[in-house]
């Protein structure tokens, strides 16, 4: 399944009614350039599931970012980063 499947799926799977009203996902550009992304947690399964950050740089276009803070998962990374922040989201929030 592709990552943006999975992503389609984990989110259906939040929307309750209520959910996708007050909380959902950001897919944001940068301007170094890059992407960022923020995806509550409040109201799922991963609310005060613990993160360990993952920071990565392999160069100055190849880099990310993903933490947890306030209830919300946090990614910043470069250009060709997306698919890769998106994965460490999903395999995270798809653990047993």
């Amino acid at each position: 399944m592709s990552t943006i499947a999975r992503l389609q799926r984990w989110y259906a799977d939040q929307c309750d009614g209520h959910w996708e009203h007050a909380y959902g996902i950001k897919l944001m550009t940068l301007d170094n350039p890059g992407w960022s992304i923020t995806i509550s947690l409040e109201g799922t399964a991963l609310e005060g599931k613990s993160f360990e950050k993952v920071s990565i740089e392999r160069a100055k276009a190849d880099w990310l970012s993903c933490r947890v803070e306030k209830e919300q998962f946090l990614a910043d990374g470069g250009p060709g980063n997306l698919d890769e922040m998106l994965l460490i989201f999903l395999d995270w929030a798809q653990q047993p």
